[in-house]
């Protein structure tokens, strides 16, 4: 008789929701990124030069400027648990600023994003791994975005769409990469 290997992962809603509570309770969902932190072959760079696109006063009164957008959780992650996947719903702040040469920051734009992700364990020849999607983000400007207009908010919403899965949802995979299987 031939022994597969077996795991049981048991994830209630509620482990997962405290852990998320801990975590943004904490401040642990914030991040900042720089310009020199974006990939250089990325079309979309974080200057005031790649931004004229959709705030064409920055490029204006700050030309060619880095920029530096810090994100952060603005409300829990709200997760549900079921047998073939984790799906969540995050809530989330993205603030522009412009660096200036004295290192001051000015903010530039401020952006609620809200997504809904869905995450899968797999296991494959006794590793133990997962996958994540995307299945949905809109963006919205919020009081203080400086001149961002709907059409604006807009592009910028599909460039952050096309972003997350290009960059975002296979980062996150490559992190969740398979691991042995005791």
């Amino acid at each position: 008789v031939a022994h597969e290997p077996m795991l049981l992962l048991a994830l209630t809603d509620f482990v997962a929701n405290s852990a998320a509570f801990t975590y943004f309770t904490a401040g642990a969902l914030h991040r900042n990124i720089s310009s020199d932190m974006i990939p250089r072959r990325f079309p979309l760079q974080l200057k005031t030069k790649s931004m004229e696109v959709f705030a064409p006063q920055l490029q204006k009164y700050y030309p060619d400027h880095p920029m530096e957008l810090h994100l952060s959780a603005r409300k829990q992650p709200l997760f549900s648990c079921r047998p073939d996947a984790l799906h969540g719903a995050l809530f989330s702040s993205a603030e522009a600023f412009v660096v200036l040469p004295n290192a001051t920051r000015v903010p530039a734009f401020l952006l609620n994003i809200d997504a809904n992700v869905t995450g899968k364990p797999t296991i494959s020849r006794n590793r133990l791994g997962g996958t994540v999607s995307l299945k949905g983000m809109g963006a919205c400007p919020m009081p203080g975005s400086r001149g961002l207009s709907v059409p604006q908010v807009k592009r910028l919403e599909n460039l952050l769409k096309f972003s997350l899965w290009l960059f975002g949802v296979p980062w996150a995979n490559s992190e969740c990469c398979p691991h042995p299987v005791p």
